[in-house]
């Protein structure tokens, strides 16, 4: 592969959120999170962790009690019930629909301890950062095996739900989940801002 065929296919990589109903081999989703362990880490701790739902009644199950959770901040932020059934409707049917379903998480047992809150939070940000890292790795790996992914933050705003609901490790913390499937589509590319609006270069000082 040369230096532009890598960088085509990392700029062809979608947020596919449509996807067809045939399953995922588990040799394929094996691979896939392998290659996701490969990501850079604070320390080289590591300190992602995958739980992986691919049973209809896993799905199913975390879809419910998620949708409770989400209704109840819609609630509070005094949406109209009409538009609060229709988010909730959706995100309890992506959730059901993915083939493949991925919850990442954090796990700072491993991560340096330190007596003051600027050197925790700091710890905290590196281990997030490194969680992230996979995270992108796992949906670049999907990419390559011909999989759609997409990635969305909803356990953040219900850890303790999704943790109970899969009996996670306590040590385990709710980051992210990520949809995976054969996608219906590939759309095209979105807009990116202007490298001009984004970047500035250092020149030392003079």
């Amino acid at each position: 592969m040369t230096a532009t065929d890598l960088h085509t296919f990392l700029r062809t990589r979608r947020s596919i959120r449509r996807f067809k109903p045939d399953p995922i081999p588990d040799p394929v989703i094996e691979r896939i999170l392998t290659t996701a362990t490969f990501a850079s880490s604070a320390h080289h701790r590591q300190p992602w962790r995958f739980a992986v739902l691919t049973d209809d009644s896993a799905k199913t199950n975390l879809a419910d009690i998620m949708a409770k959770d989400f209704q109840h901040d819609l609630e509070a932020d005094s949406l109209a019930p009409d538009e609060i059934e229709k988010k909730v409707t959706r995100s309890r049917e992506r959730i059901i629909e993915a083939p493949v379903v991925v919850i990442l998480n954090v796990d700072m047992s491993e991560m340096d301890t330190y007596p003051d809150e600027r050197r925790k939070k700091a710890e905290y940000i590196m281990a997030t950062q490194s969680a992230a890292n996979a995270g992108m790795l796992l949906l670049l790996a999907a990419h390559a095996e011909g999989l759609g992914g997409v990635w969305v933050c909803s356990p953040l705003f219900a850890q303790e739900t999704v943790r109970s609901a899969l009996n996670l490790p306590l040590a385990w913390e709710p980051q992210a989940m990520y949809f995976l499937g054969y996608p219906v589509e590939i759309p095209q590319a979105r807009e990116r801002k202007d490298m001009r609006e984004i970047t500035v270069t250092v020149d030392g000082g003079r």
